[in-house]
């Protein structure tokens, strides 16, 4: 039965307790995490979010809270007083902090009973998702997300303290803003004051921190919460914080400086791990001539060659005919891999598909010679120079992927290259390889639009001696973009913004944005820079990412608090969920919800 607190104060957290402490009387509260009846002794793991500390209850001490002691289940919150008392000899626990003492308890206080728990707050596997979901509060007590969440504060921490001494300033920004919709869907709410229209939810501060170098700030930065309304991933969330900034007057390499400084102070905080910099560079070009992807891992070597030149006059007509079409042929040496079995190289084949290849071609290198059934379509000559290429010894299995459209090769055979990375155990799990992609496209053709896209966003600015193919060859234009990729995910993204007028009218007649559309969704912008705007620019850092990153997890749902499903659901309150017929009529809104095909 649940006791009152009292006067009782707690002196120590469950995991701050050492050998020193021997002897101190002591007062714990927390969580009962298990419970174990050894005949005349009962031990009771008391958990909080710093640890766990064993408490015995011995009846020679106190007869009538060891009996109390019976009545412990897990989950119950509890108080003890006691004394701490070294462990006897052989029951030491090493893998815990505080496995050295126990306490013997003299006082308990059943604060709160608990039903029994869904599933074992100690459990760490078996457990369904959606219910760990349901049950967040049960799951937030499990000692690997308290971790998670003490390092994220710590990130964060660390974040803001390096920021202040650079002589940032914090400045928050509106989450009720003006929809405009250039990229992910926005969250709208209606307004109540203002029948018929709509605030939307930010997908970033972008043009507000542009707003505020404009008004003189020179160094903004938050951590910001952020929201997009498209489909879910592991590493997607409708809601999600980033580190932002923005500076004045300033160059690419100001940038890359502070973030670089940003980084190394994280990673020694909550690491202890020395980054190496200044961090490697890579164009956009080279990270795809490389490796395929624009954001690389490079903790292994395997790099992709380009052997278009080798098959252009091919009697292996895939390869030459996709040439002729100026498409691309790469290739890759999977070292060792040459016993891959028919059901491997098929298994991979469909790998390549899912990314928009139409297959893939194989070459098994062995001791005399090649095996393959397109081998018979090659010269001596050929062959020659593809091993030399691939720098292929027997033993190893020769990847191929040619397409027209050169970045689907590139694509495919560069996530082929993670897969094999990722099979051969070539990836070191605790190596940190940061680097910066600069040198984007501006703009990239959207099929479906049948017009030209921002590849980063509309504000970016285009290198200068490009401005001249804007109009007429926008293809040619290079950005003044860079992207953060640590270990082969994106962690960041910036640009230096477009500050005169003029320039961001031409980039929305690149992107088919018309005068009129311009002003009514970005008038404010095209206004303030007429204003004496500086030249500035800035990145944004996905804080969830990193943390899932720096933590050796696979989802950023085990950084957040409260996430959402892949539906962006929250099944711990049910949300979204339907209002009532009132409240959509105070916001002058009826709802209209499809009918369900059979």
């Amino acid at each position: 039965m649940a006791e009152p607190l009292g006067t009782r104060k707690r002196s120590h957290y469950c995991g701050e307790l050492h050998a020193k402490d021997v002897g101190k009387e002591v007062t714990l509260m927390g969580w009962v995490h298990s419970r174990r009846d050894h005949g005349g002794l009962i031990f009771i793991d008391l958990r909080d979010r710093e640890g766990v500390t064993q408490i015995a209850f011995n009846p020679e001490i106190n007869a009538a809270i060891h009996s109390k002691a019976h009545d412990l289940r897990s989950e119950y919150v509890i108080a003890v007083k006691g004394k701490v008392s070294k462990r006897p000899e052989g029951t030491i626990n090493p893998d815990l902090k505080t496995g050295e003492i126990e306490v013997l308890a003299e006082e308990l206080t059943i604060l709160n009973e608990s039903k029994t728990s869904p599933f074992e707050i100690s459990s760490r596997h078996g457990i369904s998702e959606d219910v760990r979901l349901k049950y967040r509060y049960l799951d937030l007590r499990r000692s690997g997300l308290q971790e998670n969440l003490i390092l994220r504060h710590r990130i964060v921490q660390t974040t803001r303290n390096y920021f202040n001494r650079k002589k940032f300033i914090e400045i928050e920004t509106p989450f009720l803003t003006k929809s405009t919709p250039e990229g992910a869907r926005d969250y709208l709410v209606p307004s109540r004051v203002n029948p018929g229209r709509f605030y939307a939810l930010p997908q970033s501060p972008q043009l507000f921190k542009q707003i505020l170098m404009i008004s003189g700030y020179d160094r903004y930065y938050q951590i910001v919460k952020c929201f997009r309304d498209e489909d879910l991933r592991a590493d997607r969330q409708p809601e999600f914080t980033q580190i932002d900034l923005e500076l004045s007057f300033i160059q690419e390499d100001d940038i890359y400086e502070i973030i670089e400084g940003l980084l190394v102070a994280i990673f020694k905080e909550v690491k202890n791990v020395s980054l190496m910099h200044p961090f490697p560079r890579l164009t956009y070009q080279e990270a795809l001539a490389r490796y395929g992807l624009d954001k690389p891992d490079t903790r292994f070597e395997m790099e992709l060659k380009n052997l278009t030149s080798h098959f252009a006059d091919s009697q292996f007509k895939v390869f030459s005919r996709a040439v002729a079409a100026g498409g691309i042929i790469l290739g890759l040496n999977a070292r060792g891999c040459a016993e891959y079995s028919r059901k491997e190289l098929d298994n991979l084949t469909d790998l390549a598909k899912v990314y928009g290849a139409q297959g893939l071609a194989w070459i098994k290198v062995v001791s005399d010679g090649v095996q393959s059934p397109i081998a018979k379509f090659f010269t001596e000559t050929e062959i020659q120079q593809l091993t030399k290429t691939l720098n292929a010894q027997p033993g190893d299995l020769l990847l191929m992927v040619t397409d027209a459209k050169h970045k689907v090769a590139y694509t495919a055979l560069g996530q082929l290259r993670i897969h094999i990375g990722h099979k051969l155990g070539l990836i070191e799990q605790d190596r940190w390889c940061p680097l910066w992609i600069t040198e984007f496209p501006l703009l990239e053709y959207n099929e479906e639009e049948k017009r030209y896209l921002a590849m980063h966003h509309p504000f970016t600015s285009p290198v200068e001696e490009d401005l001249v193919y804007l109009k007429e060859n926008p293809e040619k234009v290079k950005a003044r973009a860079y992207d953060l990729v640590l270990n082969g995910n994106e962690i960041g993204g910036g640009s230096i913004r477009i500050h005169r007028k003029d320039v961001q009218q031409a980039m929305f007649g690149a992107l088919k944005i018309g005068e009129d559309e311009a002003k009514s969704k970005f008038g404010f912008l095209l206004d303030a820079l007429e204003y004496g705007a500086p030249p500035h620019g800035g990145i944004a850092l996905g804080l969830d990412r990193l943390v899932m990153l720096i933590c050796g997890i696979e989802s950023i749902r085990d950084t957040i608090a409260f996430p959402k499903t892949q539906k962006a659901t929250c099944l711990m309150t049910d949300a979204p969920s339907q209002v009532s017929e009132r409240q959509l009529k105070e916001l002058s809104l009826k709802t209209v919800i499809p009918k369900l095909t059979k």
